[in-house]
C-alpha cells in the first residue's frame, strides 16, 4: 500500500535536468492553480474541512500551504539567480499551518498561486543554462541545492499535494 503521507513516492534529491526535463517541470508549475482550482472551487465547507489522511492536513490547508511554501520557492530562486549561493531562510511549515489565515475560503490561496506562478514561469522560462546551475543553501537540511533542483522538487511539491486533495475530492 502507498505510504498516505507520500502517494508519488519521495521528493526527488538533488539533481541536474536535462532541457527536456527542465520544460517538464515549467509546465508542471505553470499548470498548478488551475488544476488545483479545478478540484477544490465549489467544494463544500465539509470536503474542504477533510482531512487527507489520519492527522494529516485539511484539503483548506493543504490549498493555503501551497500558497506559503510556493511564496517561499520564488523568494528562494530569486535569490539564487541574484546573490551568491545565498542561505535561504527555514520556517515552520506546521506552525505556519496552524494561523489564523489556514481558516480562510481557498480563493485568497487559489488567486495568489495564479500571480505567484505566471512569474515564477517567467523567470524559469527565461534562464540560461548557468542559470539552472546557480546555487542556494538551506541550512536546516545542511545542503546546497541548484535551481535545476528547485523547479524539480516544487514541480513534484504540486502534484504530491494534488494527490493529496485528490484522496478526498474523488
Amino acid at each position: 500500500m502507498t505510504d498516505p503521507r507520500y502517494p508519488l513516492g519521495p521528493m526527488p534529491q538533488p539533481l541536474t535536468l536535462t532541457p527536456g526535463e527542465r520544460q517538464e517541470a515549467i509546465q508542471a508549475i505553470r499548470a498548478l492553480p488551475a488544476e488545483l482550482r479545478q478540484l477544490v472551487e465549489g467544494q463544500p465547507d465539509a470536503v474542504l474541512n477533510t482531512s487527507y489522511r489520519d492527522g494529516g492536513w485539511t484539503v483548506r490547508q493543504v490549498v493555503h500551504h501551497l500558497a506559503d511554501s510556493h511564496m517561499n520557492a520564488v523568494v528562494r530562486l530569486k535569490l539564487a539567480l541574484t546573490e551568491a549561493n545565498p542561505t535561504v531562510k527555514p520556517y515552520e511549515e506546521g506552525d505556519w499551518a496552524r494561523l489564523a489565515d489556514m481558516g480562510l475560503p481557498a480563493r485568497p490561496s487559489l488567486s495568489l498561486l495564479d500571480g505567484l506562478h505566471a512569474r515564477w514561469v517567467a523567470v524559469l522560462g527565461a534562464l540560461t543554462p548557468d542559470g539552472w546551475r546557480r546555487e542556494w543553501t538551506h541550512p536546516a537540511q545542511g545542503r546546497t541545492y541548484t535551481v535545476d533542483t528547485l523547479a524539480a522538487m516544487y514541480a513534484w511539491h504540486g502534484q504530491h499535494h494534488l494527490a493529496h486533495i485528490r484522496r478526498v475530492t474523488g
